[in-house]
Order: C-alpha cells, then structure tokens, then sequence
C-alpha cells in the first residue's frame, strides 16, 4: 500500500532477449533471434512469471532491437516475435526501443525512456518496479528509472553489469527474489 493508503500498481520490467526468450550467442554476445522460428521460450520463464504474477506484480517487456535501425531486422520481425511471445506468456505489455545508439533517442537502454513509458502507461511508478535484464544497458536502465535490480549473469563477452540489487542465474531464482522483497 501507498503513504496514503492506496494500492502500489507494482511492476516487473523485463528484457526480452536472455531473459524471457533464448538470445542468439555468437563469440559470446548475444543477439535477438532473427525471427518466430528461431525464438524460444526458456524453461523457467512460465513458472516465473506465473510466481510474479501471483504476487500481483504487472509484467512488461522492454527491449532495444537496433537490428531495425541498422537494416538488418523488420519491424514486422520484431513485432511477430513479441506476439508470438505474448500468446504463450502471461505479460501486460511490450515497449520497444527500434533505434540504435546513434540515433540519441530517450528509449533506447541504458537510458530509462521505455521503463518511465511503461510505468506511466499502467498507472505505476518505476520506482516501485524491479528490472530485470541480462546486459548492463537493461541494469543502468533500471536504475536510471529508480528501480531496484537484478542481473541475469549469462557470462557474456562483453562489459559485465554494475550496482545491481541481486545477481541470479535465471528468471526464476530472480522472480523468486523479487517475491521475498516485497
């Protein structure tokens, strides 16, 4: 409950790519899947999300997918696999970041502009939701955004993430951490 005695919408922000859905590792950095074929749930994501769900957290998705500004991913690509995820899963809503870093848009992780629209577009405050990511552009986003965090180490090559709240090794040992912090 809030100060004022009313109800906290609380919410889980989730990457896509790593933590809902299988990413693509080529020389140990990841990348999305280039299509509907090539998505896969992983196997504990369901039982996660069904946990947080339960405990009446609202569940969204915010994810960059670049591959659209470079020129090498559709939109419609993009947008199939975020249906094809939102048929099988139980999530309230997709943000969507299309740009790349050159572009300098507010959306784009690790800045907060797809968490703070998200929030604002379920009636909650971010700083009440918890980020989950598997990248240091999706932990910066989160606190950025005033939420508390938590690391999917998948051991990639790549600059590792920093001052996160709690670092797991799936989804739904960090659902499970979330469930206990509230």
């Amino acid at each position: 409950m809030g100060i004022d005695g009313s109800r906290v919408n609380r919410i889980v922000f989730l990457d896509r790519d790593g933590v809902i859905s299988r990413a693509v590792v080529r020389e140990g950095r990841p990348f999305p899947p280039a299509c509907v074929d090539q998505t896969e749930i992983l196997p504990d994501v369901a039982e996660a999300l069904a946990l947080l769900q339960r405990a009446g957290m609202q569940l969204v998705v915010v994810t960059n997918q670049p591959d659209v500004a470079r020129g090498t991913q559709t939109r419609e690509a993009v947008d199939a696999i975020d249906a094809f995820l939102a048929a099988r899963l139980p999530l309230d809503r997709f943000e969507v970041c299309y740009h790349d870093d050159a572009d300098n848009c507010k959306c784009r992780k690790p800045k907060p502009g797809l968490i703070l629209a998200a929030a604002r577009a379920l009636g909650g405050d971010a700083r009440n939701g918890f980020m989950v990511g598997d990248r240091w552009r999706d932990i910066e986003a989160g606190q950025a955004a005033g939420c508390r965090t938590v690391w999917i180490d998948r051991e990639y090559a790549e600059k590792s993430a920093s001052g996160y709240d709690y670092r797991a090794q799936s989804l739904l040992e960090a659902a499970q951490w979330i469930v206990q912090q509230l």
